[in-house]
């Protein structure tokens, strides 16, 4: 139960309060406009994310990372849910980011946390308040939306006041 990814990368946003290893699955049949990672498209792009493989790279960041996320994936079930469980078994934290409205929920129950839906660039992504996104907390049911938004700070009055302090 194999599927392609590009190589994962260590992330910090993408899930709000962990630190994340995160693997981008090739394949993606969504193709959103607009979309910043085309080559995900190509399901033959990338590496082979083997159990072997994906075992590998878990211990490689064992005690470092809280939490796996994959972009993309829910088209191949089996492949993911074998993923998430692997995570599960060794204590981390799961996280799925799709552009569908709605997951399977054999997938789904794997999950701490699942992003849906598609990239809309006059709405944003999830750091935007008129997102067509849903960020979600799969434990508790609640939505996570706000913890992207970033409080507006006028910089340029507090670069004034350190140049006052100084």
């Amino acid at each position: 139960m194999d599927f392609n990814c590009i190589a994962p990368t260590i992330v910090f946003q993408e899930v709000p309060n962990e630190i994340s290893l995160c693997f981008s699955i090739t394949g993606c049949k969504i193709g959103c406009k607009g979309c910043h990672s085309t080559e995900l498209w190509n399901e033959n792009y990338g590496m082979s994310l083997s159990k072997e493989n994906y075992l590998h790279w878990l211990k490689k960041y064992k005690g470092l990372i809280s939490c796996v996320v994959f972009f993309g994936g829910e088209w191949q079930a089996n492949a993911l849910i074998e993923k998430l469980l692997l995570a599960k078994n060794l204590g981390l934290k799961t996280c799925l980011y799709s552009g569908e409205k709605h997951i399977d929920i054999n997938i789904s129950q794997h999950l701490d946390f699942l992003k849906t839906g598609a990239w809309h660039a006059e709405l944003g992504g999830l750091e935007s308040p008129t997102t067509n996104q849903i960020f979600r907390d799969m434990k508790t049911g609640e939505k996570l939306n706000h913890l992207f938004i970033k409080d507006s700070i006028n910089y340029n009055s507090l670069q004034g006041a350190d140049n006052v302090a100084a």
